[in-house]
């Protein structure tokens, strides 16, 4: 018999592949999506930028990025059918299994949802990164009892978003260029568990259709995509900056909970989207005016980081963290801040289905059998 090496438990440390998409310098607290640092991207590019460089490897000139910025907006137009069906389903439902649901009905009015050659694979992608933004935009309004707005053509990505929730033309620019930071901040992540659901079911031979739709799924988990929306709740639970100190003793310093939002599995140095997001916090809530969910969470965070039992785990914010109070200071309902991070991943996912299909194989790891051995059968009535 082959001798099996026993990876750590959740594969830890399990190096699957080579990738050119993006470093998560987890120790170091670095970010490169192809080659370039995550805070000049934050800074100074557009979406639909950092999906050219995920696809192409490098970025677009200036008629290129028109050019596909304008394809992409395009592409948005989700089927009237489906617009109808989110219109028949209760407003309650879970924006994520909305998602979920929808992205999946994507492909039956696809004609090319079954060809897995790279061409269909990659045409279709984009029309998946702009079909995305639309179907959450869709259900934030349909969910409040309005009507759906379709994307302009003239508009880009983050600019289509803020208007199909709100309807008005005159874009509030505040507002669309903290959905595009946070997209290009989302857009990749190495090989984490939504993108590595995604390459596994690329890799059995399925459409890209069912490979997103399991990354979706993989991304509801609150240890994933949801841990936003949980921070957020424990931010309101707290309710006023004055209360953080009361909260942190009775629920941190009793070992009662922890603090969702601070720590992660790779970074043991500060998430460097965090450290953005933070000065994209603090910017929106003074231009608010409202300085209460900015003011109560660096409060938490600067009391967490003076805390010991932080310090020597080397636990800092992470990107749901501060993305939290982003999001709801521009009134974006707590239950579709994970439908948004899917809207940013879609970006990597699809692109890690295409380095997927560029060199293919099954993924299938082993596991120990600990379970007994040589039991006697017994018919039912002797058991």
């Amino acid at each position: 018999m082959t001798e099996v090496t026993t990876a750590q438990k959740g594969l830890q440390g399990v190096v699957v592949g080579n990738s050119v998409l993006s470093l998560v310098d987890g120790e170091n607290g670095r970010l490169i999506y192809g080659g370039y640092k995550i805070e000049d991207l934050a800074e100074n590019a557009l979406y639909e930028e950092v999906v050219y460089l995920l696809f192409h490897g490098r970025l677009p000139n200036g008629a290129e990025l028109q050019e596909f910025t304008a394809h992409l907006a395009k592409e948005a137009v989700v089927p009237a059918q489906i617009i109808d069906f989110m219109q028949t389903q209760p407003k309650d439902t879970n924006g994520m299994a909305m998602l979920r649901t929808t992205t999946s009905m994507l492909a039956h009015y696809d004609p090319e949802a079954e060809d897995m050659n790279i061409d269909a694979v990659r045409r279709r992608s984009f029309r998946l990164i702009g079909q995305l933004t639309t179907l959450c935009a869709a259900w934030i309004r349909i969910s409040q009892g309005k009507d759906a707005i379709a994307p302009k053509p003239n508009f880009n990505l983050a600019e289509n978003f803020v208007y199909m929730i709100t309807g008005d033309e005159n874009l509030d620019r505040a507002a669309v260029d903290a959905i595009n930071v946070y997209q290009v901040l989302l857009a990749e992540h190495g090989m984490n568990a939504s993108t590595f659901t995604a390459r596994v079911v690329t890799a059995t031979g399925a459409d890209l259709y069912s490979a997103i739709v399991a990354a979706i799924g993989a991304l509801k988990g609150p240890s994933h995509g949801g841990a936003n929306s949980e921070a957020m709740k424990m931010f309101l639970e707290i309710g006023d900056p004055g209360q953080v100190d009361a909260w942190f003793t009775e629920n941190i310093k009793s070992g009662k909970r922890r603090i969702m939002g601070i720590g992660h599995r790779i970074y043991k140095a500060l998430d460097p989207r965090a450290n953005i997001l933070k000065a994209k916090a603090q910017a929106l809530a003074q231009s608010s005016g409202n300085g209460t969910w900015f003011e109560l969470a660096a409060k938490l965070d600067d009391t967490a980081r003076a805390d010991d039992y932080f310090i020597e785990r080397k636990l800092y914010a992470n990107v749901d963290y501060y993305s939290a109070i982003v999001l709801y200071t521009l009134n974006i309902d707590i239950d579709m801040f994970t439908p948004l991070f899917a809207m940013s991943r879609v970006a990597g996912w699809t692109a890690h289905v295409i380095e997927q299909l560029g060199d293919n194989r099954l993924i299938r790891p082993d596991v120990n059998y600990v379970g007994p051995m040589d039991l006697q059968w017994t018919s039912a009535d002797q058991r």
